[in-house]
């Protein structure tokens, strides 16, 4: 008998598929773009950080605006469908752009390029809105028990993050050698790729939970997304998570717009190895995914978040401090690891923190919460850089500083200050799953409860990228970067 490969089963296997091809492509789009637009289109300009904060703005815009309302569609819309639908419009946007991209760089004025450059972008993360809520109401439906999703969690962030090792190294030679528009029609195909996956998968007959509130009133929108918004904000427990992805995304926000500058000016390498830092951030992101379990377990949930807060923020001021491509690579992969520990309990307490009739309205208030932090810390990094802080530089006893480093610890303490809070201010013990609006909690909301000594039931998972983000943040899989 020929054994098969199979990840917790068969269909969530192939979900996992898609979206780490996905994955892969949204790596090498992303960081195609933030190279290409500050070393290619805004090359020697000093518009060049606020061009590169630009893009990732895009994205923040996205989420905010469209983010909210989308929950409410998608948990009246069948969620398979949704899914792919979505990535046929992100296929179809990134072929327009690859295709406009074949056009010699001075054929177009800078602001067009930009502008086309955000429009796209923008539009990903909008369709991203779409997806990313649905594929959180179909991982709760193809994966069960909290042993198993956390499981899922475990495996889809390091998926992201190997993700981000392969990819920027990836991005670097195909934008230099082969050019823009390749880089692109990567990330094109990686949607075919998905798309192909996702109708593979056979769901689950619906059960009564998922069928609750499938009539809806005419005329029910925003009734709906208010029922939402209560719903998150009498769980004390979906609040408290909520605060500590904002705090991990405005804390490192600043990397993502200024991290290429720092390549080049502090850590003085070649823009062509920019690639190899997210792939540095790439390792310690499955290294914290692989032992964030285990350490939530041992320290507790509470103390972990504190901890894991106060490392990363001193570990990111030491990081502004390295004049080294080396010994700034070794401080990334260092700097992640605890950052993912931070996370690692959060994607299945919120599966079970969510009733299914409410998943996609509760995604839709978590990502635009931390995109905005994102988008902020972006945004204000972008614009010192760029203007006010642009001239500074000097020596204080003997310690050199300059613009964008002076910016990364000025974060890196803020993350600290927030470790700080956290130690003061989170409750010894965690509970998910407040009731609900207007009526009893049910059993996903008492499945949550934590144990007695503080250490939620699931604890092994990691918020989304957007990211991811994550991206960073990297377009979320929210990479929405776009996942």
């Amino acid at each position: 008998m020929t054994p098969r490969l199979t990840l917790i089963n068969r269909d969530y296997t192939r979900l996992w598929f898609g979206q780490a091809v996905s994955s892969v492509g949204d790596a090498v789009f992303s960081t195609t773009l933030v190279l290409w637009v500050a070393t290619v289109l805004a090359e020697d300009e000093a518009w060049a950080p606020v061009a590169v904060s630009g893009v990732l703005m895009a994205s923040s815009v996205a989420v905010l605006v469209v983010g909210p309302l989308a929950g409410v569609f998608v948990d009246r819309w069948d969620k398979r469908v949704t899914m792919l639908r979505t990535e046929v419009v992100r296929g179809g946007l990134v072929a327009v752009l690859t295709v406009v991209s074949f056009l010699p760089v001075d054929a177009l004025p800078a602001g067009l390029w930009l502008a086309l450059v955000y429009l796209t972008v923008l539009l990903l993360h909008a369709a991203g809105q779409f997806f990313s809520p649905a594929r959180f109401a179909v991982l709760a439906d193809l994966v069960t028990g909290e042993a198993d999703r956390a499981r899922a969690a475990g495996i889809g962030q390091a998926t992201g993050e190997t993700a981000w090792i392969i990819g920027p190294p990836l991005a670097a030679p195909l934008l230099f050698a082969a050019g823009l528009q390749w880089a692109l029609l990567f990330n094109a195909l990686s949607y075919a790729v998905s798309y192909v996956a996702i109708r593979s998968i056979v769901m689950p007959a619906p059960t009564a939970e998922r069928q609750r509130g499938g009539g809806r009133e005419r005329g029910g929108v925003r009734r709906e997304f208010a029922a939402g918004l209560r719903f998150f904000a009498r769980s004390r427990f979906l609040v408290a998570l909520l605060l500590l992805a904002v705090i991990g995304q405005f804390g490192i926000g600043a990397l993502g717009t200024l991290n290429v500058f720092f390549t080049t000016e502090n850590l003085h390498a070649d823009a062509q190895l920019y690639g190899y830092l997210g792939m540095a951030m790439g390792a310690g992101g499955i290294t914290g995914a692989l032992c964030g379990g285990r350490v939530v377990q041992w320290l507790g949930a509470r103390r972990t978040t504190w901890i894991s807060l106060l490392v990363s923020g001193v570990l990111l001021i030491a990081y502004s401090r390295q004049t080294g491509f080396l010994g700034g690579i070794a401080l990334l992969f260092v700097f992640t690891v605890p950052l993912t520990v931070l996370n690692t309990a959060m994607a299945p307490l919120l599966l079970t923190a969510a009733s299914a009739e409410y998943r996609g309205r509760v995604m839709a208030v978590f990502y635009p919460v931390t995109k905005l932090a994102s988008m902020l810390s972006a945004v204000l990094s972008g614009w010192l850089a760029g203007s006010v802080l642009r001239d500074v530089g000097g020596s204080v006893g003997g310690v050199r500083f300059g613009t964008v480093d002076t910016i990364f610890a000025a974060s890196g303490l803020l993350v600290v200050l927030s470790g700080v809070y956290a130690w003061a201010a989170l409750p010894g013990k965690e509970t998910a799953g407040e009731d609900a609006p207007g009526r009893p909690p049910g059993p996903a909301e008492q499945a949550a409860t934590a144990s007695p000594d503080g250490t939620p039931e699931a604890t092994v998972a990691v918020t989304p990228r957007t990211p991811p983000p994550g991206p960073p943040p990297r377009p979320d899989h929210d990479r929405g970067g776009t996942e």
